[in-house]
């Protein structure tokens, strides 16, 4: 049987990196593609000497050159947190852009199938709750989250325009919170912040009061969602998240009883447009795909502790640090 062969943009990301390990472990062919302005070797490291996996280093709003045969690709390069995309919001809209379409022509010229990693944030902070893929979403496409929601927007179009136009074969996934081993400490989001303050001995911050909610999904799960997704028939946006809701003030307050710590809350203003709920539908991906998340939030939150607790001085100083 000839090996299929499949491209992953942001290889060196924390979903990319997990991504390329399913894929390996389902006997494709990776080729792992990266610029590494937010993603880290480390996360691919063990597959260094893997014969079935090559890194390319590569920005994709760049052209993409690639010899060979292509069966797939998951394109999932983007910053996916505030405080990447508050930082580097130009990079954040040519990539959704640019690199998106860059990634769409190689397919066609390959033949290959796409899928490409939306978010859940083209809901924006959202009037329908839980979320469906039929609602349009409440953004602000000038505020300082619209480069990062606007992008996801425009990459959706694109690919249904490629889709539609050049009968390219693509899929679409809106991605909900997602967690676990390899995210970045110092991403911005809720969970690495909390472990990060806590493992520091500093005061855990939540932002607003606390009521605005959160549906935290562990990366397993996600990948599984992924990887039945690019391999079904279905070519419109589908939600992948766990639709088990929770507020992030008992969020921190399950991180504090798991880490056994005894810092305090403390509580900030909210961030400008900030979503006050975030809930998947995920009806779409039950009946589709047959998938719907298996991790139990105290399981995935224990294995994500852990991982961060057992990083070496080295590597906790450097994701201590912001990216310049």
């Amino acid at each position: 049987m000839i090996q299929k062969r499949i491209l992953i943009t942001g290889a060196a990301g924390f979903l990319g990196s997990h991504l390329s390990d399913r894929f390996i472990n389902e006997g494709y062919y990776v080729i792992g593609m990266d610029n590494l302005i937010t993603g880290d070797l480390q996360n691919i490291a063990h597959l260094k000497s893997n014969p079935n996996f090559e890194f390319i280093h590569h920005d994709i709003t760049k052209y993409i050159e690639l010899e060979g045969s292509l069966d797939y690709i998951l394109n999932f390069v983007s910053p996916a947190s505030p405080i990447d995309y508050l930082k580097i919001p130009i990079q954040t809209l040519k990539v959704g852009a640019m690199g998106t379409h860059n990634c769409l022509g190689l397919a066609k010229a390959k033949g290959a199938r796409i899928l490409v990693a939306s978010t859940s944030e083209v809901y924006g902070d959202p009037l329908v709750h839980p979320q469906t893929e039929e609602y349009w979403g409440n953004v602000n496409s000038v505020g300082p989250r619209g480069v990062y929601d606007e992008a996801k927007r425009y990459m959706e179009s694109i690919t249904m325009a490629y889709h539609t136009f050049h009968n390219v074969e693509t899929r679409i996934i809106r991605i909900f919170n997602t967690y676990g081993p390899r995210m970045r400490l110092n991403d911005g989001r809720a969970l690495p912040a909390f472990i990060g303050q806590v493992l520091r001995g500093e005061d855990m911050t939540v932002f607003g009061d606390g009521s605005q909610t959160r549906s935290f999904c562990y990366v397993d799960d996600l990948v599984e969602g992924i990887y039945r997704l690019l391999l079904s028939d279905y070519s419109s946006p589908v939600n992948i998240g766990n639709p088990n809701e929770i507020s992030l003030k008992d969020f921190a307050e399950e991180v504090l009883k798991l880490t056994g710590n005894t810092v305090k809350i403390v509580y900030r203003p909210l961030p400008v447009d900030d979503p006050k709920q975030r809930q998947p539908d995920i009806t779409k991906a039950r009946t589709i795909l047959g998938w719907e998340p298996k991790v139990d939030r105290s399981d995935g939150l224990k294995l994500t502790y852990d991982y961060f607790r057992a990083l070496p001085l080295s590597e906790w100083n450097k994701q201590s640090k912001q990216f310049k």
